[in-house]
């Protein structure tokens, strides 16, 4: 009976289990002070990209007439865009972006006349609201895109042609120094971007004290279906004043699709503008409509087609002046990788100028643009 095997010693059996009790209990506190690893966004970095618009235009009519008295047809080479783009996060809430651009220098009398010299185009800090807000609701402080260029730019694509419809008329500007918030709404149906600017444009100083308020929406409708998701509707006011009682406001109402075989928009724009106090008010109305038939790949052939006209009145006449502008091009995009586009683009412009005083010529040119983005 004595040959059986020993019972276990209970007396050295607690001292492991209560040293691996006290390992236990020292490892949670451990852990709990141990700070959680930042998330992959949260991490500082910064970028560097490009976006460079080129061209060879030549300018039909007018004509012009050289030192001699020689007439002959303008052709030129030409940079019209060579951003360097800074952007970076300080952390996933806070973000920013510099962006210089190039400019003819036409100052007389300085030492680089006719020269391209660089410029600031964008320099703003911005504050993302996801933690709050929808994603992609933010608040920027600084010089910064414009609510309805900056917004149009996007669908429209084919601004290395030459600017859109209100900034190509100097109605509006693609950029300002301002505070302007964004709200997302939820569920993809639109969002409001909006705020408060110098109203000079980018490239111009605060004169005075009057504030420009520009606001956009736009709305989405459905959202969810599978061909009607890229139909936006889109409106944007800008309240703003050359002088104290000297009005300037815009009005725009707009129709955008978005489609793998085509992007398409259409809108109407109301101006008013006293330049003095003592001036009248003038009022003007017009309308752009634009196609870009394309293929679902993302690559390839694409056309260009776009009708602007303008109707003003004048201080100089009691009749108003009007301007037709027609564009036609075809264009190549290079096959893509993420956000790197290149692009060429062959295309006629024809301008009408009718009943402006003093008198404009009409306007014909050929152009050969490049795009490279990066």
């Amino acid at each position: 009976m004595g040959n059986g095997p020993a019972p276990p010693d209970r007396k050295r059996g607690w001292p492991a289990i209560g040293v691996a009790a006290l390992l236990t209990g020292l490892a949670v506190p451990a852990a709990a002070q141990t700070p959680p690893a930042p998330r992959p966004d949260d991490a500082p970095a910064i970028r560097v990209g490009t976006q460079i618009f080129t061209d060879y235009t030549v300018t039909e009519q007018p004509t012009a007439t050289d030192a001699d008295g020689n007439e002959f047809t303008p052709n030129a080479f030409n940079v019209t865009r060579a951003y360097l783009n800074l952007t970076g996060n300080i952390s996933r809430l806070v973000t920013f972006r510099v962006t210089p651009d190039v400019v003819r220098e036409t100052g007389p009398g300085s030492s680089v006349s006719g020269s391209l010299t660089f410029r600031l185009k964008y320099a703003y800090a911005q504050f993302n609201l996801e933690d709050w807000m929808p994603r992609g609701s933010f608040v920027r402080f600084g010089m910064q895109q414009t609510p309805w260029i900056d917004f149009i730019d996007g669908v429209y694509r084919y601004r290395f042609q030459g600017p859109l419809f209100e900034d190509r008329e100097g109605f509006l500007s693609s950029a300002d120094v301002g505070a302007t918030a964004r709200y997302v709404l939820p569920g993809d149906y639109g969002d409001v971007h909006g705020g408060f600017y110098n109203g000079e444009n980018f490239n111009r100083i605060e004169p005075n004290d009057q504030k420009a308020l520009m606001v956009r929406g736009t709305v989405r409708p459905l959202p969810r279906h599978p061909g009607l998701r890229g139909l936006r509707v889109t409106g944007f006011y800008d309240h703003d004043a050359y002088l104290k009682d000297a009005e300037r406001r815009r009005r725009i109402v707009a129709l955008t699709y978005e489609h793998p075989y085509v992007n398409a928009g259409a809108n109407l724009l109301g101006t008013s503008d006293r330049t003095r106090a003592a001036n009248p008010q003038l009022e003007g109305r017009g309308f752009s409509v634009w196609a870009t038939p394309k293929t679902p790949k993302g690559w390839g052939w694409e056309g260009l087609l776009r009708v602007d006209r303008i109707t003003q009145e004048q201080a100089s006449s009691a009749r108003e002046s009007e301007r037709d502008r027609t564009i036609a091009g075809i264009a190549y995009w290079f096959p893509r990788q993420g956000n790197v586009a290149a692009a060429l683009l062959l295309d006629y412009e024809r301008v009408n100028n009718n009943f402006y005083v003093p008198f404009r010529p009409d306007e014909r040119r050929w152009a050969l643009h490049t795009l490279i983005s990066f």
